[in-house]
């Protein structure tokens, strides 16, 4: 069995993880330009690790500029099988406190389509299942490691991926709450399509923040308010990470390792050769 490889992209105020032994830098290279940062790996736990921020060290990057697709190629070449997201995110549901963590099963996507959101194109067209756009194994162990580490979890629920980089206007907020959403952020639907392009699971610690604007008896949201809750938040989060890695180190037994087996659509023969090679990486062993 090959080695396994975690892989944690961090959000708003996770720019490093604690507890690396053997860290180093890496700078990969990727067809599809630089990444949001250096990576750096190293071992938790004995379990091999790779750390992205998702808005470089920092924080420099808005949501819309975040290289969605060079950060998941980077993850995949360096051998990760399973991507760990912390995302800051607003509560759209009054059980959902501020400073909860949740563990989302869904998605819905109110970017506005100018982000990359898949490997596909340039002459080779595919489609992969994505009903269920997390990893169920993934999710599971997350939500335990979440429960084990004292937090206040919520399993499952929707994440509304918006453009940004201005938060909801107080119409948007309501009619969001009445489409049945449970938390709002700005980044991982796009992590999660190129994620299980590439065959890695993807889950998320979502860590509540705020109310959004819908809730009367609560302060609109703030960055002073969300930097106050993300920095109890993120200490969370390295817990929660740090209870999992070890479960994780085993051979995956879910389908979103063969995301692609029937998802190429396109004859072999018809594909470009550049393609070809730019997707080596993603996809190599269904086009050999």
């Amino acid at each position: 069995m090959a080695q396994t490889v975690i892989g944690v992209i961090g959000g708003s105020g996770l720019y490093e993880i604690e507890g690396l032994n053997n860290v180093r830098e890496v700078v990969v290279e990727t067809p599809y330009g630089p990444t949001s940062d250096v990576l750096v790996t190293g071992d938790l736990h004995g379990v091999q690790m790779v750390f992205l921020p998702r808005h470089g060290r920092g924080h420099r990057l808005l949501p819309s500029e975040v290289p969605f697709t060079a950060n998941i190629y980077a993850m995949k070449k360096l051998g990760v099988q399973r991507i760990i997201s912390v995302s800051a995110v607003g509560s759209m549901q009054e059980e959902i406190v501020p400073g909860h963590i949740v563990i989302p099963d869904q998605f819905f996507d109110r970017t506005l389509g100018k982000r990359p959101m898949t490997f596909f194109g340039e002459g080779i067209a595919g489609h992969v299942q994505f009903a269920d756009p997390v990893c169920k194994d993934l999710s599971a162990i997350l939500y335990t490691a979440a429960q084990e580490a004292g937090a206040t979890v919520h399993r499952g629920g929707t994440y509304l991926c918006m453009e940004g980089p201005q938060f909801s206007t107080r119409a948007e907020s309501q009619i969001y709450r009445s489409w049945g959403v449970d938390i709002i952020g700005m980044t991982n639907i796009n992590e999660a399509r190129l994620a299980r392009e590439a065959e890695i699971c993807y889950g998320t610690i979502a860590l509540a923040t705020d109310y959004d604007c819908w809730h009367t008896s609560h302060d609109d949201v703030s960055i002073e308010a969300i930097i106050a809750i993300i920095q109890q938040n993120v200490a969370m989060a390295r817990r929660i990470i740090a209870g999992a890695v070890a479960q994780l180190a085993v051979e995956r037994g879910c389908v979103c390792k063969d995301a692609l087996q029937f998802a190429i659509m396109t004859d072999k023969k018809l594909i470009p050769a550049a393609t070809k090679e730019k997707l080596a990486v993603i996809m190599g062993r269904y086009l050999d």
